[in-house]
Formats: structure tokens, C-alpha cells, sequence
């Protein structure tokens, strides 16, 4: 499974992003999907994955209330609707499909990777 993210770029804080990550396999079904951010200097972290069907959704804390993950099977394609946005959240976003997520980085259990796409939010 191959992943290209796109969606990223330059947005003053309270701005809205729709990230998006289109698979390259309908095999893309069959995996939770997810989306990490990094900053440089530090740890790649979770930020919010979505199961096979669409029907359990994860959040972490720092993000929650404010971004909403979704995906439409039937276009490969997953998303990361982020509302609200602030300063901290400036990053680079990666997307990942996996069996089962864990909690340990740099790569939290996930088996693909897709390139990052950078969100910047200027204060």
C-alpha cells in the first residue's frame, strides 16, 4: 500500500485544513488508518486514527473537539478535518495504515507510511 497525504500549507491560527491521504490499493480497506504529526526536536505523536469501516475514531487530547478524521472506502482516501487551528499545531503530518496501532514511536505499530505534508499556522 502506497500513501500520498496532500492538503498541507500556511494558515493563521483559527484557520481550517482538510488533510487528505489517498491509497494506492483497495487493500487500504482492510487497515485502521492514522494520522501522526512531528516537529522538529521532537517525538512523532499520535493524532487520530479512524478503523477498516469508519466506525471507531481516536483522538488525542491536545486535538480533540477540533479535528475530525474520516475516510470514504470507495475512493482509497481517508481525511483529517482540522478546525480551530493553532500555533502548535505546526508540523509535519504523516498518514499510516495498519493492522493495530501501539503506543510506541517512532512508528506506533503501523506497517505503511506515506510522506509527510507540512502545516504551518502563523500566530
Amino acid at each position: 500500500v502506497q500513501l500520498q497525504a496532500s492538503g498541507g500549507g500556511l494558515v493563521q491560527a483559527g484557520g481550517s485544513l482538510r488533510l487528505s491521504c489517498e491509497a494506492s490499493s483497495p487493500t487500504y480497506t482492510n487497515y485502521l488508518m492514522a494520522w501522526f504529526r512531528q516537529t522538529p526536536g521532537k517525538e512523532r505523536e499520535f493524532v487520530a486514527s479512524v478503523s477498516p469501516f469508519g466506525a471507531g475514531k481516536f483522538y488525542a487530547d491536545s486535538i480533540k473537539d477540533r479535528f475530525t478524521i474520516s475516510r470514504d472506502n470507495a475512493k482509497n482516501t481517508a481525511y483529517l478535518q482540522m478546525n480551530s487551528l493553532r500555533p502548535e499545531d505546526t508540523g509535519v503530518y504523516y498518514c499510516a495504515v495498519g493492522r493495530v496501532r501501539n503506543r510506541t514511536p517512532p512508528n506506533f505499530g503501523m506497517d505503511y507510511w506515506g510522506k509527510g505534508t507540512q502545516v504551518t499556522v502563523s500566530s
